[in-house]
């Protein structure tokens, strides 16, 4: 069913689920530190990149404040730009590691939690940029196998070509991902959604995932990431994303998320609260929707940050959240410019959990 050496579990076929020695935490559960790739490829922000390094600066130093914050940036210009755009800040480890692109979330590991005695672990997915949209991408792809050995964890190499972005979990056992993303042929070209979804559940210790049809924001260059679409707020309720405008041509997709979600039920019967969370006004760049989404939020320790752009909605899209995460304190950072790069704040992330006995951070 696999091999196991040399510290690392490469899966050679399904294993059973929920027999796994970690757990997925819930991005909401402490975190030990944020990770984090600087912004330095001029292509992904047409127009507007010269913006993109001060305003990723001001975000770490917001997390800095909540968590320790590890950066990945780089070497040469990129590396000076870093320190001095970030400064001697408490809290921040700058890493000499070279990426391709700044998207964390997507090519970086997930990390697990150990239950009982077990060492770390976190997981290595395949990665080929979105499928295969945005050659080169073989330093991101080494970046979850460095960070592996870097800290001494465990590693779970799973033969699924999946981005972090599409993956969604609630920390008692459900994942949420969408179908058009996930099943896309780009991705995983001989693989059936059985497979898949064994894979899944197997490597996170799930016991069930929860597919959407996915889409629905005209410009998502990730064939409908979740984190665009939905959010778990707790164990048993998410946001969801849709549009106001009944003309709007993501208006359909969105319902049609929104009533999938309405209606489904886990394995005891339950169900899920929804809560809409209405997206901006359609922001353009040279005749192209962009897929702006408040979805795109980051929690960290105590902290939310959420995309705003210069849109009505941007405040009531913050109180809601307010209201939904009391023990957080929620942050606007203006994201119009980076939204040019298609991804906003939860797409530069990735969070790597507390230890389950380590209090230190809560």
């Amino acid at each position: 069913m696999g091999d196991y050496s040399n510290g690392i579990w490469m899966m050679t076929e399904p294993l059973p689920p929920n027999n796994f020695t970690h757990r997925w935490p819930a991005e909401w559960e402490p975190h030990r530190a944020t990770w984090l790739s600087w912004p330095h490829n001029r292509a992904t922000w047409p127009g507007c990149f010269d913006s993109i390094p001060p305003l990723f600066a001001h975000f770490v130093q917001l997390l800095a404040d909540h968590e320790p914050v590890v950066i990945l940036i780089g070497d040469g210009f990129c590396a000076e730009q870093a320190r001095e755009l970030v400064g001697n800040v408490q809290n921040v480890t700058l890493l000499p590691w070279r990426t391709n692109d700044a998207w964390m979330r997507d090519y970086g590991p997930t990390f697990l939690q150990a239950i009982d005695d077990h060492p770390d672990a976190l997981i290595q997915w395949q990665y080929n940029a979105w499928g295969g949209k945005y050659p080169p991408w073989k330093l991101d792809s080494q970046v979850s196998r460095t960070i592996s050995r870097e800290l001494n964890y465990r590693s779970v190499i799973s033969p699924l070509t999946l981005e972090g972005g599409a993956i969604e979990g609630n920390g008692d056992r459900l994942l949420m991902t969408t179908e058009s993303c996930v099943l896309h042929r780009n991705r995983n070209p001989n693989s059936t959604r059985s497979f898949i979804e064994s894979c899944l559940l197997h490597a996170l210790n799930l016991e069930q995932v929860l597919w959407l049809h996915g889409g629905g924001i005209a410009g998502d260059d990730t064939d409908g990431h979740i984190d665009q679409l939905a959010r778990f707020i707790c164990a048993n309720a998410v946001v969801a994303a849709v549009a106001k405008d009944p003309t709007d041509s993501a208006y359909r997709k969105l319902r049609e998320n929104l009533d999938q979600l309405e209606d489904f039920r886990r394995h005891d019967g339950s169900s899920l609260q929804v809560i809409p969370l209405p997206i901006p006004d359609p922001i353009c760049y040279n005749g192209t929707r962009l897929p702006a989404s408040y979805c795109n939020y980051y929690i960290a320790n105590q902290l939310i940050v959420i995309p705003q752009f210069d849109d009505p909605a941007d405040e009531p899209a913050r109180d809601l959240l307010q209201m939904l995460y009391p023990a957080h304190r929620v942050v606007g950072l203006p994201a119009r410019d980076l939204i040019r790069g298609l991804g906003a704040f939860h797409c530069l992330t990735q969070q790597q959990p507390c230890a389950r006995d380590d209090v230190n951070l809560r």
